[in-house]
């Protein structure tokens, strides 16, 4: 059998798996990711990216082309809501306007771009920035060894087998992944609670659409619950149905024995019309659950999305949860495999991400609740967490962070409430760089960053000397320059620090340490607190 050696082997070329192979192609990682399909995503399965995982596209140069394609495919800014059919009206307005009231805390904007769409443009950058992208494969084997992974792989078509060595494994295979099934990792949760499908379907619909700003319309009502997307110019659409009859008591198996001529009947009680000519294109079978893998890591291998953890689909964070994954997990094995890092820090992505991982799936369950199922009992839901605490507040509590004093860190927290605490996402501020608007992330380039307040010298000589000698990557950045300027003089007050404090920014754009002022500066403190973040303790 041929052999190939890459640093990194991804199973699974969907929505994370392509993120992955993109960041660590960005970390300077070589990556081999492998997909079963022929191809990229062939169906507009949902895909509402946050402005977390816009401010990920934003790093990797997709922004600008992910949100035209998004304003060509869906209505920008749009609406959640409830409908007892279409043609009725809105019942519930769940979000009037996508992005109103969060618009202060990102440079980027939420949108919505449907996965067929957003997939190629995650392969070319994946490709541009050195990883293989091998589809119609499939991974048959993969065994642990002491330093490194074997996997045997086979080609779909010819029927070829191949083997990889690879120093490590990424399983971004999916909700039913094989490789998480074969370490033995069970999932912990709600087991399903529908068996739902996804009719995809091409209809007229300008006339009851053309003055609507919505984006997702739930539909309740004696018949059915789900949800539609709508795709501009209106004439070609989804919907999701996860129970019919009775709401009190559902039948939770929309799948079993489902005709065309049932599906159809589906989109007529949804629509409220029989008039409407429809034509079904394709009909989904899936599994609504609500579960988090026990472990995210086993030696050399580690779990990403759905493989991870699966979630109903309202309030969007799947996708989102899975490529904020890979994220965190990208940089910490491009710093190991650079030999800047020890492979303790790997330890950190499960310690980080579980907890992200729990609060997602639970949220999604409490709103799956709420707006689809009330049968299940919101008395036994989480209760309800914030929509941008979820997307940008959530906190890390591990090795990888520095904390600050005794007592536990939230599990999450309003990202405007944050202002630098270390776990948290650094906050996005406006700045001018030479002149030019610029948001305070864009300072962070994918090393280490050293953020500084305008009096901060003595910290800023520190770092350098404690960079040099440890021989790591780190950028050093002080405001209130005549290169860098802080217009609105926020950038202390945003990060929790004086004028001579400073903080250090993960390469994920997380606080990993902050000095509230300068006392104390030294190549020690600070070289003390890198040690740490890299895992060499």
């Amino acid at each position: 059998m041929p052999e190939l050696e890459v640093p990194v082997l991804i199973a699974g070329g969907s929505l994370v798996g392509l993120s992955a192979a993109a960041l660590l192609g960005r970390h300077g990682i070589a990556s081999l990711a492998v997909e079963r399909h022929c191809g990229t995503a062939i169906h507009p399965r949902a895909a509402h990216a946050t402005q977390r995982t816009m401010e990920i596209f934003r790093e990797l140069s997709l922004e600008g082309p992910v949100c035209e394609r998004s304003a060509q495919q869906f209505v920008q800014n749009g609406g959640v809501v409830a409908v007892d059919h279409l043609l009725g009206g809105a019942t519930t307005e769940f979000i009037a306007d996508l992005n109103a009231g969060v618009r202060d805390v990102s440079p980027c904007e939420r949108i919505f771009l449907s996965q067929n769409a957003l997939e190629p443009f995650l392969a070319q950058r994946a490709t541009e920035l050195g990883a293989t992208l091998r589809f119609s494969t499939e991974v048959l084997s993969v065994e642990e060894r002491s330093d490194h992974v074997v996997a045997i792989l086979r080609d779909r078509h010819s029927g070829e087998t191949s083997t990889v060595r690879s120093l490590y494994l990424v399983a971004a295979d999916g909700a039913h992944s094989a490789i998480r099934k074969h370490l033995g990792i069970g999932m912990m949760g709600r087991p399903p609670f529908s068996r739902s499908i996804t009719i995809h379907f091409r209809a007229n619909l300008r006339a009851p659409l053309a003055d609507k700003q919505w984006a997702v319309v739930y539909v309740n009502n004696a018949q059915l619950r789900g949800f539609f997307r709508f795709e501009k110019p209106f004439d070609s659409a989804f919907l999701v149905v996860n129970t019919v009859g009775d709401v009190a008591h559902p039948h939770t198996d929309v799948s079993s024995d489902l005709t065309e001529e049932r599906a159809r009947e589906f989109v007529q009680i949804a629509l409220g019309s029989r008039e409407i000519p429809i034509t079904i294109d394709a009909v989904m079978h899936w599994e609504a659950a609500a579960q988090v893998a026990s472990r995210l890591q086993s030696g050399r291998i580690f779990l990403a999305g759905d493989a991870a953890h699966v979630m109903p689909p309202t309030g969007g964070f799947g996708g989102n949860t899975g490529i904020q994954d890979a994220h965190n997990l990208a940089w910490k094995l491009g710093l190991v495999l650079r030999n800047q890092a020890s492979a303790d820090l790997l330890a950190t992505y499960e310690v980080e991400r579980l907890p992200v991982a729990r609060l997602s799936v639970e949220q999604a369950y409490t709103r799956y609740v709420l707006r689809t199922d009330p049968s299940l009992g919101s008395a036994q839901c989480e209760p309800l967490v914030h929509d941008l605490d979820i997307e940008l507040g959530y906190v890390y509590r591990s090795a990888g962070v520095v904390a600050e004093g005794p007592g536990e860190a939230p599990a999450h927290m309003s990202p405007r409430d944050s202002r630098g605490r270390p776990g948290t996402r650094a906050p996005h501020l406006w700045l001018e760089k030479n002149g030019r608007r610029i948001s305070s992330l864009d300072l962070q380039d994918g090393h280490f960053t050293l953020l500084a307040g305008p009096e901060a010298n003595t910290w800023c000589d520190a770092a350098r000397t404690a960079a040099m000698e440890l021989r790591v990557e780190l950028d050093i950045v002080r405001c209130g320059r005549e290169v860098l300027a802080d217009p609105q003089d926020e950038l202390t007050r945003a990060h929790g620090i004086d004028t001579d404090g400073c903080i250090l920014i993960r390469p994920d754009g997380f606080v990993g340490w902050r000095a509230r002022n300068g006392a104390g500066a030294s190549p020690q403190v600070i070289g003390s607190a890198l040690v740490k973040l890299l895992g060499r303790e």
